[in-house]
């Protein structure tokens, strides 16, 4: 299980978004692409047409994170579409045991994420059908946030219940990730970084991706 930085667009310029990408696309080992209804979270962003419209045009996998009402109809709509992986918020979804092993069933790996406030046992239930558990370290539906440090102690709890399954479980942050953040991050056992407004915010993100790899295995030695 190695460490894997997956760039957001939220910060992007997303009337380029192909370019926004291959502007990452060497370095990073996912895109991540967040999915907003302005329902589920007040911020709207795109839907399946744009990320099938990107998909067809970039080679690196797609991190599709879904912060929508109705994930149990639309994430395996996503998978289907060719996503690498399809993250949706278990406070959102009716069934999130079907709705985790339909996005499997599709071909892309599943992931639940929890928001700040809500327990890590929530996802005790599914855990077999879990590719991924995405530890929220802002509030989700905006960009740009301050890390809550206070999150480090979840994502603490969310290594210890991937690894007491013997299964290969993803731990992914996202929020406030920063070269100051993620060390603490992989130390209490992420492996997977979400960044988003300091990489497109920065005057080179390709080298910005490549020093928070170093700080992120720096922590994990």
């Amino acid at each position: 299980m190695g460490l894997l930085i997956s760039p957001s667009v939220l910060n992007a310029d997303l009337s380029r978004l192909h370019e926004e990408v291959a502007r990452v696309s060497a370095v990073a080992d996912m895109i991540h692409l967040d999915v907003m209804d302005a329902h589920f979270v007040p911020n709207l962003t795109f839907g399946l047409p744009v990320v099938e419209s990107l998909l067809a045009g970039t080679e690196i996998p797609a991190d599709v994170h879904l912060m929508i009402e109705d994930p149990d109809t639309w994430a395996p709509r996503y998978a289907e579409a060719g996503c690498y992986s399809v993250t949706f918020h278990i406070e959102a979804a009716r069934d999130p045991g079907m709705t985790a092993r339909a996005i499997r069933g599709a071909g892309a790996r599943s992931a639940i994420a929890l928001k700040p406030a809500t327990d890590i046992e929530a996802i005790d239930a599914y855990l077999p059908f879990l590719d991924m558990i995405l530890i929220m370290t802002v509030e989700p539906g905006w960009g740009g946030q301050p890390f809550l440090d206070t999150m480090l102690p979840k994502v603490r709890e969310a290594r210890r219940r991937a690894d007491d399954t013997g299964l290969d479980i993803w731990v992914q942050v996202d929020g406030g990730v920063s070269e100051d953040t993620i060390g603490p991050c992989a130390d209490a056992g992420a492996n997977v970084f979400v960044a988003g407004s300091v990489v497109y915010r920065s005057s080179d993100p390709s080298a910005t991706v490549q020093a928070l790899r170093t700080r992120a295995e720096a922590a994990a030695r």
